[in-house]
């Protein structure tokens, strides 16, 4: 998968284009039914399916007061983009200037005279352009007018309710990693390089890796999750912990994995955990020994969640 920055570097040699566009915090299972029809639109037309995304979120930039944390960082979206088949990303920069840009010259001046477009996917409620005034009727109309036909992707269901970002937030913010992932059609998975800590755990018995997130990050609450790590191509169960460690008075708030059964070197190296269940709320213990105790007692809750093993 190609991606670019600037749809000015997009050569004209790319050929028709089959295009999504949104933001699509989370690629969940709704993002993806609509990437995907567009993939196989694309596949059907010998043409190349472009995914057209923005960063920051446009509400980061127009009313940060009301920004939430991101489902996942760019580079998370753009891998799941690239395993959905996607040929082209175009990051397009958001800001103050080009929120100003009405619904139709978006289409006219800035995306058909870089896109060869033959085809447009939006989800059913897309909107678009200038105080979000385009929406699929507008897409229909201009794309009877220039040459490219539109169709949208209708809401997509999961355990009973409609999927979108506002849900999958809810869902991660309350904790409940189960319910996220079955709208997300996988786990929620947390990726950071591991840091040097203050090797607390080490001297309890239970050596963690302190994971350094991409700021701005939605982090589900306080607490004790089991986990499946993955490691250069290696997944491993694994107890992970999200809080401040009020036992000890902490006051910076950490993202801490334990691998079961691992002894290795981690510093430096990138780890992605998925969120498989919330063992726990976040506890101060009256010692030492009643924190460890807690910890052997999660790492057992761990395995039997996970399966025996790494």
């Amino acid at each position: 998968m190609r991606v670019v920055r600037h749809l000015e570097h997009v050569s004209p040699r790319l050929g028709p284009v089959v295009l999504t566009l949104g933001n699509f915090d989370g690629v969940h299972r709704g993002h993806e039914a609509i990437i995907c029809r567009a993939v196989d639109e694309a596949r059907s037309r010998a043409a190349a399916a472009a995914v057209l995304t923005f960063h920051p979120h446009p509400v980061a930039v127009l009313a940060p007061e009301r920004a939430s944390a991101r489902i996942q960082p760019l580079h998370d979206r753009l891998e799941r983009f690239c395993d959905l088949g996607v040929d082209l990303a175009v990051v397009r920069r958001f800001t103050p200037a080009f929120a100003a840009v009405g619904a139709e010259a978006f289409v006219t001046d800035f995306l058909l005279p870089r896109l060869a477009v033959v085809h447009v996917v939006v989800g059913h409620n897309v909107s678009f352009g200038r105080r979000r005034e385009g929406t699929v009727d507008t897409l229909r109309m201009l794309g009877a007018r220039h040459g490219f036909t539109v169709e949208d992707v209708g809401p997509v269901t999961a355990a009973g309710a409609e999927v979108s970002s506002t849900a999958l937030r809810r869902e991660l913010a309350a904790g409940d990693v189960g319910r996220a992932a079955e709208l997300l059609g996988r786990p929620h998975v947390l990726r950071g390089r591991v840091m040097a800590g203050d090797r607390r755990g080490r001297t309890l018995g239970f050596p963690t890796a302190n994971l350094h997130l991409k700021p701005g990050v939605l982090l589900p609450p306080d607490g004790v999750y089991a986990v499946r790590a993955r490691l250069d191509g290696t997944t491993r169960s694994a107890v992970m912990n999200v809080g401040v460690r009020p036992t000890f008075g902490g006051l910076r708030h950490t993202v801490e994995a334990y691998l079961l059964d691992f002894d290795g070197d981690l510093y430096g190296r990138w780890l992605a955990v998925e969120l498989v269940a919330r063992l726990r709320g976040e506890q101060r213990f009256a010692g030492v020994e009643a924190l460890q105790a807690q910890i052997a007692a999660d790492v057992a809750q761990a395995r039997g969640v996970l399966g025996t093993g790494t």
